[in-house]
């Protein structure tokens, strides 16, 4: 989806990126975690890193994404997952 309105809409000069994140602690998670705790250590052992993310993890790219340095980026989509897809 992110590439085909990429390819769609840069005509028009607008940028269309995606972030894919990877397993991130938010109120969300924590919900289920509260109920499924084993999750955390099996989640957390799928990434070289060896835990889950923090919110505040994806704002690099975010800002990245929103400024002029990336101005030529668009079609892309950016994994920020602690290494997991490098498995």
């Amino acid at each position: 989806m992110t590439r085909s309105m990429a390819c769609e809409l840069g005509i028009k000069r607008i940028r269309v990126n995606s972030i894919s994140p990877g397993y991130i602690s938010t109120k969300m998670t924590g919900a289920f975690l509260d109920t499924q705790p084993h999750f955390l250590e099996m989640w957390a052992s799928q990434n070289p890193l060896g835990r889950i993310g923090r919110p505040d993890e994806l704002r690099g790219v975010v800002a990245l994404l929103a400024s002029d340095a990336s101005t030529f980026c668009t079609g892309s989509d950016i994994v920020v997952s602690g290494g997991h897809h490098s498995w």
